[in-house]
Formats: structure tokens, C-alpha cells, sequence
């Protein structure tokens, strides 16, 4: 029985040991048949097996007998999934990055570490310290939402400095700065003003110039391209209609071709909404199904989306109104056209675009999604970070500082772990637009998370400083993000349908090294191109599911091929971003063999499949940032927070799909071993209350590491005690009241030493300070100071008030206090 148990685990060890590494299949069949006479099987048994194993290196074969029949039973199964053509276009658009190694279950850190960590040109700083600083001091956030729209003045220096022009090139008269740049200035603009930040980024996002600098004629360019950068021209782009969001496919609005003399021209007609900056804008850029009926073009008679520019004063064109997106005074517009009709020169790319519409905007939206909501997503949790760690500081409650108190002190850690974590997924992922990608699924997966961590730091946030979060005015610095926050949610595809839809039903196509070649396969009944892709996909699934077990069983110590020199807590998430990611890869296969093309309908299921996906990204950019920033010993409490989050939220994902993915005879096994397994075996714990207290501790110490973690993706002015307050910034104000009163910490221990010493009086705190003078405990001039550090305290955590008839006139621009 010894015998037989000992050549089971020597075969199972063989089995495992050849599956982990990939073995090609001539491999397997010598190392099978050698471990089978190894263990004195008879050699015709050792050979039966070689040549099982074998014969399906034989390509004639296996494609006969295997690869033939798989694909009949795909087919008659139904298992893959019908995809329209938009559907394809947008899986094709773009390209891959690090998620296709994270997908591949075999995560390659060294190249990942060897990815770009992007960084500003002394140009782009210098732009960055001196006009976006300007720009920023410009504006007063509470008075561009009492006036409605942002001042004359910032108008006029937005176009005189080309914040419009960004991204077009300077020999067309633009900045020709680079993502990373672009994604600081929306970053520090939405800490300074919402509005402010949506005005400048629209038209550096995804529009008419983007467009035009990758698909426009010559002619376009040279034409469009300066006078967009200059301000002269203001640009919008109309995709969304009241019934085609996400739906392209569903488009109402149409552009039909016809013969004007010797010209060819367009009729359109459109309506669109939610466009920003469509009320205001001289240049539209629209979306329309265009229709040729009589072939004029020599494309046929359908021709599909296509973008088309036109001028905002021709006759049929409606603009002027406003939605009012949550009172947030952005333009975001309904704009409308009845038979305007443009010349076929209108298209963008010319007559030959014609059709290539979608295609344009999805490839320009892998980049563009990349930049602008992740940065506005980073420019809030760095805004949220500083603030309420001054806050905390400030406010006292039962004669000590709040931030003391645990319960706020772990609030405190979750905004500073999420920050961290924000800011190295916005520079990671800037790096990669920059180095020339345009990662489609890594794009959608930053603007997900960028904004719904941010709308949670928020809600956070808000906690912390309690009633003065929710009075309104000069102020209230979370007010203003708070309200927009869903805002950012709905912009390019409603965060649900991002996570449900795209992350994983997308990635699970562009990511895997196989399957949307194979389906494509399918689709074409191209048996060769099947086979050879069927066969490495079944070779993938062997080597994902001996990886998971191993390094389940294990706990990943057996990955060693993670960088040297690293701190334990460093060290092992790595380790445990490898086995997450051999998991999911393996877990992916099973649940896309399982439901096939029903699997894009199993929308709980792949929105947990994209919550594993989302935390193994973020996990990834926390440890390169780690790596980028040189290894601080002082970051390690945020390194340590944000991934033990991650990996809560990855074995959270875990559970679910075992507790609901149905498999005809295998659903007992997922949600009873394997669900015990897996919580008996989690990937972490949460964050340790030693973590959070650090965190905790450093944001609210003034100094180097709070200014590092926060000062990035943050405009931060300077205090000047003169301001009134219709000019009064809050920023400035508790910034600089926090930092002298940690200073004043010393003296405030004196009296507390005193008063505990029998000194001072226990039951006059209101006269401390006084007595602690007149009984020698400090001195006038110590007293002094601490009287003006808690005037200055008093006054930043104070609120603002109103008369009665500013507030019931809605002429609050002034507060009385």
C-alpha cells in the first residue's frame, strides 16, 4: 500500500511539476513515461501512455480527431458568443499592456518594473508651477458656483496660455504636452474647481482635436488644429442620445449623402445630450450613421458611424441650452441639428473616413479614458488626504484632537492608503500612454476606479468633518466634490456597465492569449487557425490550473522570481499578486468553457471577475510606484494598507464567483471545498490597526512624507492672513493653522502635565491657559503664542453663515462670516 501511495504522489508530483512549468506536449509524454517505468510500470503501459500523450503533437492528427470535433460541438453548442460589429470594433481598438500578463496567470516583474514611470520635462513643470498655479489662484471656487460659470478673466487666460491646446503639436501652434503633464493639470485643477478642471479637460480629451491629430486630412489639420489650440475655435463632441449611450448600435442621429451640383454634400440631423461645453461651442464634433443611398461614395449604401465636423453657426443648428448636472455650473448641453447640411470635406479623415467613426472613437477613448477621470479622481483623494489630516488635527472633541480617536483615525488611514494607491495608478498609467499605447482595458479599469474610490474617500471624507462637510460656502472644501462626484461615474460608459461589461467581458477577449483569435477562428469555420490556437489554449488552462493549486497550497513561497532586496510585507505581495493571478487566469478559462458566449449575460459573475481584475491592477501600480520612488522606508505603512485592501477585495471577489458560478457537476465542489479552502486559505487580512495608526500619525504630522503624499496632483496656495472672506481659502487657512498648532503641541503638553499633576485647576479649561502663565507653567510669551494658535484653530474649523435674506435670495457670494 506504502508502494502505491508513494508512485500516486511521484506521479502527481510529475504531473503538477510539468504543468507548472508549461511543458510542451513531447515533454509531458517522455517525462510521463519515464516516471511510469520509473515506478517499475510495465513497459507497454509506459508506452501506451508516451504515445497518448504523444500523438497529439502530431498536427494532422489532432486536428482530424480533436480540434475537428471540439469545433462541431462549439458550434452546435452555441458557446460562442454572437458580437456585432460595433462590439468588435470595440474589442479590437486599442491595445494590451501589463493586464495581459496579469490575465496570463504568469506575472512578469521584472518587465513590469522596467515599464516607464512617467515624469515631467523641466518645460512641463515649469508650466505646471507658474500657469496652472496662476490659473488655479484665478479662480474661487465659490464664486464660479454662485456666478454660474467660471470668471471673464479665466476664459481669456485659458486661451491666451492654450490650456485648450495641450495635446496638439506645437508646429500647430498647440503646447504638445505629454499625458502625464495633462493628467497633473486636470489633477490640480479639479482640487482648485470642478468646472474649472471638466472646462479644460473635454478638449483635451477625447474631441475634435484628438480626433483630427490621429485621423483628420492634412487640409483638417492644418486648418482646425491652431485654431483649436488658441481658443478660437471651442470644441464639443455629440455621441450620447436619449436612447444610444453605451449603444452606439442604437444611434438615431444620421448624415445622408447627396449630389449638390458637381459637390458632394451631407444632410444631418441630430440630437444629442449631455455634451459639455455644447452651449458655448463654435466647432462640433458628431457621431451620425452615415447613409449614402445612391453610392455616391463607391462604399455601399451603409455605411456605418462616422464623425463629422461642423460649424455651430449653420442654419439647423440648435444650441443654447443647458442641462444643470447637479447644480455643478459646468455646460453640459443638449445640442440639436435639423437638415444642416455640410460638405463630405466635413468628415473627419475626409470622404475616406466615411464609415470609421467608431473605430476613431474607440481607439481614441483607450487613450483618452486613460488620462482625465483618473486624474480628476487623483486631484479629489489628494485634496480629501490633506485636508481632513489637517482637519483632524484641528477639531477637538472631549479635549482632544479627533484625528486620536481610533474610530477616525481609521477613516483617516483608508484615505491615505487610497491615495497612495489613486496616484501611482494615475502616473503608471499615464507612463504607458506616453510610451506610445493605448491599453483599452487598463483605460476602462482607470476610470472605474478613479472614480468610485474617490467618490469613497469622499463619503470618508464627509464623515470626518462631519457638519462642516455639509455647510455650504467658501469654506467647505468636500461640498463642491462631493455633489459631483456621481459625475465623473456616468462619463464615457455609466460605471456599471464598465465594470459589468467591459473590464472582463473586453479583457477577457483582448487579454487572453488565445480567445479572440480563436473565436474568430470560429466565426471564419477556419479549422487550422482552431486548432492551433485550441491546442495552446488547452496547454494555458493546464499550466493555470497546476500554478493555482501550487501556489494555493503553498501560499505563493514558492514564487521566487520577484525583485531582491525587498521588505517582507513588499516581498510577499508580490507573491500573492502571483497566485491571484494564476487563480483568476485559471478560474477566467473555466467560467468562459462553462457559459461560452451566455457568459457576456452573467453580469454578476464578470463584474466580480473585474473587481479580481481591478485590485490586481492597482496592486501592480502600488508596487511599482514602491519601486519607482525608490523604496522609502516611510512609505511602507501606505505600501502595506493599500495592497492588504487589495487583497480583501480580491478574496471577496473569490468567494463570490465560488458561492454562484453553476457548473453542471462540479457547483457542490465550488461553494463547499473550494469556498472552505479559499477562506481557510485567504489571500489577507485586513489592514492591520497598527498600519492605519501610522498612516493615521503621518497625516497628521506636518513635514516631508505628508507634503510628498499629498502635495502631487494638488494645488496648494499660500497663506495670506489679509484674505477676506468672499477671498478667503480654506486650503491655505487650515494649512497653515495645522502647522502652527502641531508646533504649539509642546507648550499644550506643559499645561496638560500640570493639570494632571495637581497643578492647575481640572474644571476651567476655558482659562488654562492664563493660569498656567500666572502659576509659572509657561511663559507670557508661550502664552501668548498659544492664545493666536487657538484663534487661528478656532477660525479653520469654523463654517460660514448667512443672512436670512442672502439665503432665501440666493445671494450667497458674500457670507457674513
Amino acid at each position: 500500500m506504502s508502494f502505491i501511495l508513494c508512485s500516486i504522489v511521484v506521479l502527481l508530483a510529475a504531473v503538477f511539476g510539468l504543468g507548472y512549468f508549461g511543458a510542451p506536449l513531447w515533454v509531458w509524454a517522455i517525462g510521463l513515461g519515464g516516471v511510469m517505468l520509473l515506478l517499475d510500470a510495465p513497459l507497454i503501459l509506459a508506452m501506451i501512455v508516451a504515445a497518448a500523450v504523444g500523438i497529439f503533437t502530431v498536427t494532422a492528427f489532432r486536428r482530424t480527431v480533436f480540434s475537428k470535433t471540439a469545433m462541431n460541438l462549439l458550434e452546435k453548442m452555441g458557446a460562442a458568443p454572437t458580437i456585432s460589429e460595433t462590439e468588435k470594433v470595440a474589442i479590437e481598438a486599442g491595445d494590451t499592456w501589463i493586464e495581459k500578463d496579469l490575465f496570463s496567470g504568469k506575472v512578469n516583474f521584472k518587465k513590469i518594473n522596467k515599464e516607464p514611470w512617467a515624469r515631467l520635462s523641466e518645460e512641463e513643470q515649469s508650466f505646471v508651477d507658474d500657469k496652472v498655479a496662476k490659473l488655479c489662484a484665478l479662480v474661487n471656487d465659490w464664486g464660479v458656483y454662485e456666478d454660474r460659470d467660471l470668471p471673464a478673466e479665466v476664459w481669456d487666460y485659458l486661451k491666451k496660455e492654450k490650456f485648450f491646446g495641450m495635446i496638439i503639436p506645437k508646429k500647430y501652434g498647440g503646447l504638445e504636452f505629454s499625458a502625464k503633464l495633462n493628467s497633473e493639470v486636470v489633477a490640480q485643477l479639479t482640487s482648485r474647481s470642478v468646472p474649472l478642471a471638466i472646462t479644460v479637460m473635454v478638449p483635451n480629451s477625447l474631441g475634435p482635436a484628438e480626433l483630427l491629430l490621429h485621423y483628420g486630412t492634412q487640409e483638417q489639420k492644418d486648418y482646425y488644429l491652431p485654431r483649436l489650440a488658441d481658443g478660437t475655435e471651442i470644441p464639443c463632441f455629440g455621441l450620447t442620445e436619449p436612447n444610444a449611450g453605451s449603444d452606439a448600435g442604437s444611434m438615431q442621429s444620421k448624415g445622408v449623402v447627396f449630389k449638390d451640383g458637381d459637390e458632394l454634400k451631407i444632410k444631418l440631423s441630430w440630437n444629442k445630450r449631455y455634451i459639455t461645453l455644447g452651449a458655448i461651442a463654435t466647432t462640433l464634433g458628431l457621431a451620425v450613421k452615415l447613409e449614402d443611398p445612391d453610392n455616391l461614395l463607391g462604399k455601399g449604401t451603409d455605411l456605418g458611424i462616422t464623425c463629422i465636423l461642423v460649424d455651430a453657426k449653420l442654419d439647423g443648428v440648435t444650441l443654447g441650452l443647458r442641462h444643470d448636472p447637479l447644480g455643478v455650473p459646468f455646460y453640459n448641453c443638449p445640442i440639436e441639428g435639423h437638415n444642416v447640411v455640410v460638405s463630405v470635406d466635413q468628415i473627419i479623415g475626409g470622404a475616406d473616413g466615411a464609415g470609421k467613426g467608431w473605430r476613431m472613437l474607440m481607439e481614441c477613448l483607450a487613450a483618452g479614458r486613460a488620462i482625465s477621470l483618473p486624474a480628476q479622481g487623483s486631484g479629489i483623494t489628494h485634496l480629501v488626504t490633506r485636508y481632513t489630516g489637517a482637519y483632524s488635527e484641528l477639531r477637538k472633541q472631549f479635549g482632544i484632537s479627533i484625528g486620536q480617536f481610533e474610530g477616525v483615525a481609521e477613516q483617516l488611514a483608508h484615505i491615505g492608503g487610497m491615495c497612495y494607491l489613486v496616484e501611482a495608478m494615475r502616473i503608471f498609467t499615464a507612463g504607458a500612454v506616453d510610451s506610445g499605447r493605448k491599453p483599452a482595458v487598463v483605460s476602462a479599469m482607470a476610470k472605474y476606479l478613479g472614480t468610485e474610490i474617490s467618490r469613497d474617500v469622499l463619503n470618508r471624507g464627509m464623515d470626518v468633518v462631519g457638519g462642516a462637510g455639509i455647510s455650504c460656502g467658501p469654506r467647505n472644501l468636500l461640498a463642491h466634490p462631493y455633489i459631483a462626484a456621481p459625475i465623473g461615474i456616468t462619463v464615457e460608459g455609466a460605471n456599471i456597465l464598465t465594470r459589468t461589461m467591459i473590464i472582463f467581458g473586453q479583457g477577457a477577449l483582448r487579454c487572453h492569449p488565445y480567445a479572440a483569435e480563436e473565436l474568430f477562428a470560429l466565426a471564419d469555420k477556419d479549422l487550422s487557425a482552431f486548432d492551433r490556437l485550441f491546442s495552446k489554449h488547452i496547454g494555458h488552462v493546464i499550466r493555470n490550473a497546476c500554478r493555482a493549486k501550487i501556489h494555493s497550497i503553498t501560499r505563493g513561497h514558492v514564487i521566487l522570481a520577484v525583485p531582491r532586496g525587498l521588505p517582507y510585507p513588499v516581498r510577499r505581495a508580490y507573491q500573492k499578486l502571483a497566485w491571484a493571478s494564476s487563480s483568476f487566469a485559471f478560474f477566467a478559462d473555466v467560467a468562459m468553457g462553462v457559459y461560452g458566449g451566455r457568459l457576456k449575460f452573467k453580469e454578476s459573475l464578470t463584474g466580480r471577475f473585474a473587481d479580481i481584475f481591478n485590485w490586481m491592477y492597482l496592486i501592480t501600480c502600488t508596487l511599482r510606484r514602491f519601486e519607482a520612488e525608490g523604496r522609502k522606508k516611510e512609505h511602507l505603512p501606505f505600501v502595506k494598507y493599500a495592497v492588504d485592501h487589495g487583497f480583501t477585495e480580491i478574496q471577496k471577489g473569490f468567494e463570490g464567483l465560488f458561492q454562484n458560478m453553476k457548473i453542471p457537476g462540479l457547483s457542490v465542489l465550488l461553494c463547499g471545498p473550494v469556498l472552505w479552502w479559499t477562506r481557510l486559505n485567504s489571500f489577507s487580512t485586513r489592514p492591520s490597526d497598527q498600519t492605519k495608526s501610522q498612516i493615521a500619525r503621518s497625516l497628521q504630522t506636518p513635514g516631508e512624507l505628508r507634503d510628498h503624499l499629498t502635495s502631487h496632483g494638488l494645488y496648494i496656495p499660500k497663506h495670506d492672513p489679509s484674505q477676506k472672506d468672499s477671498q478667503f481659502d480654506a486650503l491655505a487657512h487650515i494649512d497653515y493653522a495645522f502647522e502652527q498648532s502641531f508646533k504649539a503641541r509642546g507648550v499644550l503638553a506643559q499645561i496638560r502635565k500640570a493639570i494632571k499633576a495637581g497643578d492647575l485647576p481640572k474644571n476651567k479649561p476655558e482659562r488654562s491657559i492664563d493660569l498656567a502663565c500666572e502659576h509659572g507653567v509657561i511663559t507670557d510669551e508661550e502664552a501668548q503664542s498659544l492664545k493666536g494658535v487657538e484663534q487661528l484653530r478656532a477660525d479653520a474649523i469654523a463654517v460660514n453663515s448667512f443672512t436670512l435674506k442672502q439665503y432665501k435670495d440666493r445671494q450667497m457670494k458674500t457670507p457674513v462670516h
